[in-house]
């Protein structure tokens, strides 16, 4: 099948639109609108609903492009591939993850990848959670290292356990508690910094029943803690988001004890080049020991 009609068919579902969709791939619009028609007619059925809001797919289309994602990101990949086989050279190896992740484990794993591996260069981009497992789903990356999250196909490379902590002002008056017990949390209101934390923070809570007062925010997991530190509320963080950051405020285990599992993420049904099996096991052998 003819992954140009591909392309302009996932172009199409993603802008919603024939007419952004060939501005964006560089045809006409009667010439999108014949691949599509050539499109559906090679498939035996519709794919797209088409109207005056503009173009959706239809229930054969939601069940199919699935497929066709993954059939657009094996042939990048296949020329990818062909192009390294005729250089005769290693790629780079494209890695996305959280900030944290970056800061504090990968700087040591790409300079010791890099010592034995000088042909290979590693491109390394920050991002949250939907964000970067999106990138991995679109192949945008070869791997991502985040929080695993139930009900996502990937291949999975654990690589430790990050505790989640309760921070909370510096005049707070724990009564003599080391840890913070799960009833403390319900009804009560949060500050929640990154969408990441939201979801394995939420899994964690209700697992055990109990449901905050959830007050979203789209700032930095520094200005929540400086907002913690002024007592406007507490929040949840995890060790590696607070290791090395000077603050005052006070920052408990759960209890029962909680964490969010950090891992390797890697595309479904992807087989692995040399140079990315080589990452992930230099990144696997180093970390267990920070």
């Amino acid at each position: 099948m003819d992954t140009k009609k591909l392309e302009a068919l996932a172009a199409a579902v993603h802008q919603g639109s024939f007419t952004r969709a060939a501005e964006l791939l560089g045809y006409t619009q009667s010439g999108l609108t014949h691949m599509m028609n050539a499109l559906e007619k090679e498939l035996g059925f519709p794919v797209l609903i088409r109207d005056r809001s503009g173009v959706r797919l239809t229930a054969e289309g939601e069940r199919i492009f699935p497929l066709v994602q993954e059939c657009l990101a094996a042939a990048e990949t296949l020329e990818r591939e062909a192009a390294l086989l005729s250089s005769g050279r290693e790629e780079s190896i494209r890695v996305a993850a959280y900030a944290s992740v970056a800061i504090h484990w990968l700087p040591e794993v790409v300079q010791q990848f890099r010592s034995d591996y000088p042909d290979v260069s590693v491109h390394l981009q920050m991002g949250e959670v939907e964000e970067i497992y999106r990138w991995l789903r679109q192949g945008k990356v070869d791997m991502c290292f985040a929080s695993r999250q139930e009900g996502t196909d990937v291949q999975w490379f654990h690589l430790k356990d990050d505790p989640l902590l309760v921070i909370l002002p510096p005049d707070y008056d724990p009564a003599g508690m080391t840890a913070i017990p799960m009833s403390f949390f319900d009804g009560r209101e949060m500050l929640m910094p990154s969408p990441g934390l939201y979801l394995d923070t939420m899994r964690v809570m209700r697992a055990h029943g109990v449901e905050p007062v959830v007050h979203q925010t789209q700032i930095s997991d520094s200005a929540i803690i400086s907002m913690v530190e002024h007592g406007l509320g507490f929040s949840v963080l995890s060790e590696l988001v607070l290791r090395g950051r000077k603050s005052e405020v006070l920052a408990l285990p759960m209890d029962p004890p909680a964490v969010r599992e950090l891992g390797i993420a890697v595309a479904p049904r992807r087989e692995l080049r040399g140079a990315s099996r080589r990452f992930i096991a230099r990144a696997r052998q180093i970390i267990e020991k920070l």
